[in-house]
């Protein structure tokens, strides 16, 4: 009896026992079950935008260089001492301005020679002409006098001629550069002077892939900015466009022109440029920053309302067509829609289905013509 009893105890203490470690087994399943399922996918915090058309003006871009619509390395045709500089480097001169002058006292006497002797070839066709008139000289006398005149007169010309080149004038109005000649000097024929340039306006030399010649025009507007200042920026035209395309390059060389009156703009600067090509569009856009660039394409995360019963809502990855760029935007042809929110910033963490958290403090850059930020 005793015995039984003590069967019937052990039972209910193995079975107490069993049902025991069983529960703990089914509580500790349920509770990581619920831990798992709640850090399965746990919020992301993401910047977000919603998609909207603007207007985007269709361009193409180029470098190119600077070139002053006059400009000149003044130089002599002819040798001699410097005898007096009229110039300081960095002046504005007028046209016809007198710069420098050779000393030309040599050729200054001999044309006085000359003048002298044509006055004297002067006086013979007078005096040949009253002979002719009483027939005391023949008609060939008289022609003879006045052809030795005329080359008198040739000859004084071609001196003036020669002492004009000993003066260095400004062929046109512009700004001079840096002196390059002192007085006393010896200067050579070809011997550069001192640069004059004209830069009320400039022209823009740049070259273009031969598939555009179909989109450019004379009189089409450009747009100008400096590498040095990407905020400086100038408005001009197409000026010209080359007859032929380059052989080696399938480039064709175009000339723009653009207004310096303010000065900011020197000949030989190297500039960034764009050329409108056709009406502007209405297209989507977007910052580059919400788009991932794979072997399979594009693709971008939309955000998607909340789920009934859910706290946040979702990301859905979507492959997207993306078209042109400017700046920091890129245009977006097929996969979305306006109004469509789209994730633009943390998507690297992202995954269908992810819970996220919209935080827009700190938003991705989305400037159509960016400038960098001076630190």
């Amino acid at each position: 009896m005793r015995t039984a009893k003590r069967m019937v105890v052990m039972i209910l203490l193995v079975g107490a026992l069993f049902g025991g470690v069983v529960g703990y087994q089914q509580f500790v399943a349920t509770m990581m079950q619920g831990f798992l399922a709640s850090n399965a996918n746990p919020p992301a915090t993401v910047t977000a935008m919603v998609a909207e058309h603007e207007s985007w003006q269709p361009e193409i871009n180029a470098v190119g260089t600077l070139r002053a619509i006059q400009g000149v390395e003044l130089r002599a045709e002819v040798s001699g001492i410097i005898q007096a500089v009229h110039f300081g480097s960095g002046d504005t001169v007028k046209q016809g301005q007198l710069l420098l002058e050779l000393n030309s006292a040599e050729e200054q006497a001999q044309l006085k020679a000359l003048q002298a002797s044509r006055q004297l070839a002067e006086i013979n066709v007078q005096r040949d002409r009253k002979q002719l008139k009483i027939n005391a000289i023949s008609q060939a006398q008289l022609d003879a006098a006045e052809s030795e005149l005329k080359g008198h007169r040739a000859q004084e010309a071609k001196q003036q001629a020669t002492i004009l080149k000993k003066q260095i004038r400004a062929p046109f109005t512009g700004r001079l550069g840096i002196t390059q000649v002192d007085v006393g000097q010896l200067l050579n024929p070809g011997e550069e002077i001192v640069s004059l340039q004209n830069r009320e306006r400039l022209y823009v030399d740049f070259s273009l892939p031969q598939q555009y010649l179909g989109e450019i025009h004379s009189g089409q507007q450009i747009t100008l900015r400096s590498n040095l200042n990407a905020a400086q920026h100038v408005e001009g035209v197409i000026h010209a466009i080359n007859a032929v395309v380059s052989r080696a390059t399938r480039n064709v060389r175009i000339e723009g022109v653009i207004d310096n009156h303010n000065g900011q703009w020197m000949p030989g600067m190297f500039v960034h440029l764009t050329v409108d090509r056709g009406a502007a569009r209405q297209l989507l856009t977007l910052p580059q920053t919400a788009i991932s660039y794979n072997a399979y394409g594009a693709t971008l995360f939309v955000v998607k309302d909340a789920a009934e019963g859910a706290t946040h809502p979702t990301a859905q990855q979507v492959f997207i067509e993306a078209g042109l760029r400017r700046g920091d935007q890129v245009a977006i042809m097929s996969g979305i829609e306006a109004g469509d929110r789209v994730v633009t910033s943390g998507q690297l963490k992202l995954k269908n289905g992810t819970p996220l958290i919209i935080d827009n403090q700190v938003s991705p850059a989305n400037e159509v013509a960016p400038t960098p930020q001076e630190r």
